[in-house]
């Protein structure tokens, strides 16, 4: 029996458990990974491979990495390998229909929202600010407009409550894994109807800057807390204590009715801890990481600081 050739375009951390299951799946031959050239990181700023092409290489798969996606030779080489099918997750490029077009059963992307809604670059981080308790995967075909094309199949979870960008990333790239197994061979056979999205319910994130992490004390509890789970990992809530960088990377908004709530960035030690006044309740700070120091809880914070009661943040 002929398997079904398969180029895998993707160039985070979402796309590996995908790459990884479709690797063993008997109907179906990797081809090729192709994804973006190798990046400088680190302290010394060396090239570093990123996770999935270390993973394509320990599967022996090809890997290809065109600087221009679009260059008449990036296009040519991947129509040599002949595709029956793309898959793509988060390839980090706008891919040009004569790539995406070109097999027969033509190109799958695998979408971490409940399309339509929360459409662009950080679905996950979009649907914790929104304030959404569920988010999903969704397969689509590749179309010209980004995250616009039809949808094939979709599954959602629930967002849970300490739940951060990076926490839910890894649930939903292990949930596109199994959602694209389960999809790509019924779409192969003929069984999937694409259905078209109801563009008028689409919303749109754009990526955000180093700056969005600046927290607002005057905002409601909840929002600040939304933003602490969202712009983690990156790029971290931050507010400032004594002209130095205080990074939030866990906390939580305290109940009403607290007796002398503190004004808004100011900081208040309770018996859980150090808490921050906000436009609402306070916010109680569960872990933090000063500025050149390592993360540590919030009452490890307030044992260390003699004068943080009635401090300000900001």
């Amino acid at each position: 029996m002929a398997k079904y050739r398969i180029v895998f375009m993707g160039s985070g951390d979402f796309g590996v458990p995908a790459l990884q299951a479709l690797h063993q799946q008997s109907w179906g031959e990797l081809v090729a990974l192709v994804t973006q050239p190798d990046r400088p990181a680190g302290r010394g700023m060396k090239l570093r491979p990123a996770p999935i092409k270390e993973a394509a290489m320990a599967l022996g798969v090809p890997v290809l990495q065109p600087a221009r996606l679009r260059a008449l030779e990036s296009i040519a080489q991947i129509h040599a390998l002949a595709p029956d099918v793309i898959v793509v997750a988060a390839y980090g490029q706008w891919i040009p229909p004569e790539v995406f077009a070109a097999p027969p059963f033509q190109s799958l992307n695998i979408h971490p929202s409940l399309l339509p809604r929360h459409r662009g670059a950080a679905p996950a981080m979009s649907a914790i600010l929104a304030g959404d308790t569920e988010t999903g995967v969704t397969i689509i075909l590749v179309a010209e407009e980004m995250d616009a094309g039809d949808i094939l199949s979709q599954t959602s979870l629930p967002i849970l409550p300490d739940d951060t960008t990076g926490s839910l990333m890894r649930k939903l790239a292990d949930l596109g894994a199994a959602l694209i197994v389960e999809t790509l061979p019924r779409w192969l056979a003929g069984q999937i109807q694409p259905a078209p999205q109801d563009h008028s319910q689409a919303t749109w994130f754009n990526r955000v800057g180093k700056e969005a992490g600046l927290i607002d004390w005057t905002e409601p509890a909840e929002v600040i807390w939304r933003k602490v789970r969202a712009f983690n990992p990156w790029p971290s809530a931050y507010t400032f204590l004594n002209g130095r960088r205080l990074i939030v990377h866990r906390a939580m908004p305290m109940p009403a009715g607290r007796p002398q709530s503190p004004a808004p960035g100011e900081v208040a030690i309770y018996p859980e801890g150090p808490a921050v006044g906000t436009g609402t309740t306070p916010l109680l700070l569960l872990e933090v990481q000063p500025e050149g120091k390592r993360r540590m809880t919030g009452k490890e914070f307030s044992a260390g600081q003699r004068s943080l009661q009635g401090a300000r943040l900001g």
